[in-house]
């Protein structure tokens, strides 16, 4: 298996740049993934980050997941656990607007930092989306401005904590699925490993790497791209040893946002729509139960309920 992609975006300033959108280009087309190094986010910050989220779970959700275990008796399963996923998890909402003010049991150092890291990932998804409608030829901005809705695109944080499992051989640590929304940055534990995607009916490691940020891309962007870009099957595989940190924002479309594959990569390919044109709520509500499930029968549900409706023009910014 050829080595998993690794983007240093220090080198997109060089004379190395056209080898490095290419890598890219390489990594949204192949893989669905790919890895960010030298991103712009500050080594002692992201190392901040790290050390309040651990400790966060210890203080406030460690006891909370042993108790859950317990309740259900998953430490003595004998038969694969198909309907939970072994992980500790909070969310945080940052646009269109901020819920991090609300949630309890996080003190205010954790607060301001993870606001600070929210605002540097919107601007590096930001940054990456341009780099994208570079690489497809795409009008600088244009999927900024298809995510953007009437109130600006959904940005927000899942931070999960997958603890040591003893039985990792019958319960994932978070069950094989694609991502519904846009563009994800992945900030995983360095040290813990676990993610894993589909490639070629196989399964590969996502190696971890100190402060990087692992990118993947969802199933709007395999609708927008018409399937020239792929959202891709990926899952956790928990661990016997070791506790494994997993913060993953997800810079989304609104939820008004029209999606459909553009205009110009149907003209350029001269091939059909094979994707369908749908409000991104409508996909939202359809994918929270069918999560686990192959995306195919998803886009195939839209295609059909969209094919009566019409929907309004992309909102310009």
């Amino acid at each position: 298996m050829e080595n998993f992609p690794v983007v240093d975006m220090g080198k997109l300033n060089t004379e190395e740049r056209k080898a490095t959108m290419e890598m890219i280009k390489d990594a949204c087309e192949n893989w669905g993934f790919f890895e960010c190094v030298n991103h712009g986010i500050s080594i002692e910050l992201m190392d901040k980050v790290e050390k309040l989220t651990k400790e966060h779970y210890k203080k406030c959700m460690e006891q909370r997941f042993k108790e859950m275990v317990a309740s259900k008796g998953l430490e003595c399963v004998q038969s694969e656990i198909n309907d939970l996923d072994w992980e500790s998890t909070f969310f945080l909402r940052h646009l269109p607007s901020s819920n991090i003010s609300e949630i309890p049991d996080l003190d205010e150092d954790y607060r301001k930092t993870m606001k600070e890291f929210a605002e540097k990932l919107e601007k590096l998804a930001e940054e990456l989306l341009d780099l994208l409608c570079e690489n497809l030829g795409l009008e600088k901005g244009y999927l900024k401005k298809v995510f953007y809705g009437s109130k600006g695109p959904n940005f927000g944080t899942k931070v999960s904590n997958y603890p040591p499992c003893p039985k990792p051989d019958l319960i994932k640590g978070l069950r094989a699925h694609t991502d519904a929304g846009g563009i994800i940055l992945l900030f995983q534990d360095d040290k813990v490993s676990g993610l894993q995607l589909l490639k070629d009916d196989q399964w590969i490691d996502v190696p971890p790497m100190p402060h990087s940020i692992v990118i993947n891309l969802g199933d709007q962007l395999e609708v927008i791209t018409n399937g020239k870009y792929k959202s891709v099957m990926h899952r956790v595989i928990a661990q016997t040893d070791g506790a494994r940190m997993s913060i993953a924002s997800f810079y989304n479309p609104g939820n008004d946002a029209v999606i459909s594959p553009a205009s110009t990569l149907l003209k350029e390919d001269e091939t059909s729509e094979i994707y369908p044109k749908f409000i991104f709520d409508d996909y939202m509500k359809l994918y929270m139960g069918l999560k686990f499930q192959a995306k195919e029968p998803r886009f195939e549900a839209m295609m059909k309920a969209m094919s009566s409706v019409e929907v309004g023009p992309v909102v310009t910014i």
